[in-house]
């Protein structure tokens, strides 16, 4: 599973959701659909954009846990 933790970024960083969707040219509906994990991808072209506004890595923004829920 894949963990978005821009909240914990923007924190850091001392960046509003709003300025930062605006500094990468998405809309702030966007940026939160991101943000709460409900997105289903992510282009890279916005990755991109996201580090570079942050200044930070793609692993920053984004963390792998692996799933313990079996499938049946």
């Amino acid at each position: 599973m894949i963990k978005v933790n821009l909240d914990y970024v923007l924190l850091d960083k001392h960046m509003s959701s709003k300025e930062l969707a605006k500094e990468v040219g998405i809309t702030p509906a966007n940026l939160s659909i991101l943000k709460t994990g409900k997105a289903k991808e992510i282009r890279f072209e916005t990755l991109n954009k996201l580090c570079e506004v942050l200044d930070c890595q793609p692993g920053d923004i984004l963390s792998f846990t692996s799933d313990e829920v079996s499938e049946h």
